[in-house]
């Protein structure tokens, strides 16, 4: 796995520079996301809502979040790379300015945490982290990606690390749920059965870091 590295890293900066130059020369507002963010936060405003189809799982901590990552995943579900009907419909509404506008929002949402230190995984755990050579491009600390195109992974709730984890292992154009990242693929498909995804999902999810669920005030008692 290891070898394969630089191919992998190359490829993520490949991606990086194929962004459309409209969208890498619109600059996201956070102060304009908040009012574009309605259809957003009966989902991720909301601590520890479910989703309950194609399986239940907790929706992802957003807030704190890169802005580069957010944008760039709104665009997925606008193509089509990433399968999940309620975001597809709604990243289809959105603009280029809109997506960046959002991100922005949500990036500043949540302010990044001190540094903490980070538990140690089981021997076994330790083995299948090393074996997919995850820290290389989420970092050490889950938390300080390569680059701002890699999401920030610790302390996001586990069940979705899994079912995102397994989505990529079991690609299949049909899922409703779905991830056609080639990158990700790769590392999982194959490399991997779903106790051990799940293992490493249930680990990096135990960790302290930036992502929260940041409750709508309108939605507090």
């Amino acid at each position: 796995m290891k070898k394969i590295l630089p191919s992998i890293l190359a490829s993520f900066a490949a991606l990086a520079f194929a962004l459309p130059a409209q969208a890498a020369d619109v600059v996201g507002k956070a102060e304009a996301g908040a009012g574009k963010v309605a259809m957003c936060i009966g989902c991720h405003g909301i601590p520890n809502y479910h989703t309950a189809f194609p399986e239940v799982y907790h929706v992802p901590k957003i807030s704190g979040q890169s802005a580069t990552y957010l944008q760039a995943a709104l665009k997925e579900y606008q193509t089509g790379a990433r399968k999940f009907g309620s975001m597809q419909g709604i990243a289809a509404s959105l603009s280029e300015q809109d997506m960046a506008d959002i991100a922005a929002y949500y990036s500043q949402q949540a302010p990044a945490s001190a540094p903490a230190t980070v538990p140690a995984p089981t021997a076994e755990v330790k083995a299948l982290l090393d074996k997919a050579n995850c820290a290389s491009c989420h970092g050490a600390n889950f938390s300080t990606p390569l680059d701002g195109s890699m999401p920030k992974l610790a302390g996001q709730h586990s069940d979705y690390l899994y079912a995102a984890l397994k989505a990529y292992a079991q690609p299949d154009d049909s899922r409703v749920f779905g991830r056609s990242n080639a990158i990700m693929a790769g590392i999982v498909k194959g490399q991997f059965t779903l106790p051990q995804l799940r293992q490493i999902a249930d680990y990096i999810g135990s960790l302290p870091g930036d992502v929260k669920t940041v409750p709508e005030s309108r939605f507090r008692k």
